[in-house]
């Protein structure tokens, strides 16, 4: 099997409503952190204007526009591009549409390419696409969810989903399994646990548990005292196969994963 270089994907929000309030900025403060994130070895940082955050609920994709318009322009105007490369979390065809025609190369779809207009824009602009896995959506996703065998039925929605990314000339793809999208505490400790079973695809695998609350489930902390959690997850999961983690605190995460390397790296004499 393929191994892939990590990287770190630092999160951006320009949405009042995600659930970590240190992850929002607007406007040239976006721009700043971008360039500390750049600075403190993010590899891609992901825009998001939409909270999917359980029990939120969607809005327009003119309003999605309007949230991050701003935060796109600046980074194309500054080329900042050219740095590291730009994600947009967005199921939007119109806003991927601009963000993708403004130097974003990477579609992060948290329904799995689910609408064909996607796909299309996708592909038109060679994007790289993120497929995740969600059961129902983030309004209801966490209420109650239930599965057979997590690990079967989420191994066959993404052997569906690649099939059709191929179909719309979509090659360049990503995995992500969706942790806390849809699953609960167990579902997503078995999904850390048996992370590597789906590098069989050969695609990258992304995790992104970033302050989530399956580390409250497992040991009571608010969203501000979870990040040594966090790492732990991130770590862990790197170990199980993933190569791409995204995460609100890339400083702490890049130190972490380059001691992580070094243990990995060194001779024994």
């Amino acid at each position: 099997m393929k191994n892939f270089k990590t990287k770190i994907m630092g999160i951006i929000n320009a949405n009042e409503d995600s659930f970590f309030k240190n992850s929002r900025f607007y406007g040239s403060n976006a721009v700043l952190k971008i360039e500390h994130m750049i600075s403190d070895g993010a590899d891609i940082i992901d825009l998001g204007g939409v909270s999917s955050r359980p029990g939120s609920i969607a809005v327009s994709w003119e309003e999605e526009l309007n949230r991050v318009k701003p935060i796109i322009d600046l980074i194309y105007d500054e080329k900042l591009y050219e740095k590291v490369k730009f994600s947009l979390d967005s199921y939007q065809p119109k806003v991927l549409d601009y963000a993708l025609n403004r130097g974003f190369s990477i579609v992060n779809d948290i329904t799995g390419l689910e609408n064909d207009e996607v796909c299309k824009i996708a592909s038109k602009y060679n994007a790289q696409v993120v497929i995740m896995h969600m059961q129902n959506n983030p309004e209801n996703m966490q209420k109650s969810p239930e599965y057979d065998d997590v690990i079967k039925e989420i191994d066959t929605f993404f052997n569906q989903r690649i099939k059709k990314a191929k179909n719309f000339g979509i090659n360049n793809i990503v995995l992500d399994v969706g942790i806390g999208f849809g699953k609960n505490l167990q579902h997503n400790l078995l999904l850390l646990k048996k992370l590597e079973h789906f590098k069989h695809f050969g695609y990258e695998l992304l995790i992104g548990a970033s302050r989530k609350s399956m580390i409250n489930l497992v040991i009571e902390s608010t969203i501000e005292e979870r990040l040594p959690g966090t790492l732990a997850i991130h770590l862990e999961s790197i170990k199980n196969g993933a190569s791409i983690i995204r995460c609100h605190d890339v400083k702490e995460h890049y130190q972490a994963i380059k001691i992580q390397e070094a243990i990995n790296n060194v001779e024994i004499l």
